[in-house]
């Protein structure tokens, strides 16, 4: 079986933001909990997956029109690129260029709350883990972005053909 090009765009989409979502999953289970704006982030991988791949799947077999590949594809696309965009933002706030949401990039007071010990408040404008200079939330804005415009011209070519 061939895919059409805007079916394979919408089944990297989705495979693309399960694996960035599975390590984000991985990089909380170790110990790196996930401040607002990389939770932000995890919506868009979500919807991309169910558009994606489920999406994607019930195109490739035939149970959905092949008239509504196109859309699925390109919603599935936007919504892994809105998620690089995201991180753009993100990232952009780890690296002070600009601020961030006063919720997650303040002194992390609580109200009402004296005693917060045992409660763990993660900010957004400080990156908790690095490689090569870049943070989790630049490796996601890298490869949702760049993984968006490779699916994006995979579902081109197949309106070109």
């Amino acid at each position: 079986m061939t895919l059409r090009g805007d079916i394979g765009g919408a089944l990297l989409a989705g495979f693309v933001s399960a694996a960035l979502l599975l390590g984000a999953w991985g990089f909380q289970y170790f110990g790196y909990a996930p401040c607002e704006m990389c939770i932000w982030q995890r919506w868009p991988h979500g919807m991309a997956i169910w558009l994606g791949l489920g999406g994607g799947l019930l195109l490739a077999t035939g149970a959905l029109p092949r008239k509504t590949a196109t859309l699925i594809a390109t919603l599935a696309i936007l919504a892994l690129g809105l998620s690089g965009a995201i991180g753009v933002f993100h990232a952009g706030v780890e690296w002070k260029l600009w601020p961030g949401p006063p919720a997650c990039t303040g002194f992390g007071y609580v109200p009402g709350q004296e005693d917060v010990s045992g409660f763990q408040i993660v900010r957004c404008d400080e990156a908790q883990w690095r490689l090569f200079g870049i943070s989790l939330a630049g490796y996601n804005a890298l490869f949702s972005l760049g993984f968006a415009y490779l699916a994006w011209t995979m579902s081109k070519r197949a309106k070109a053909a």
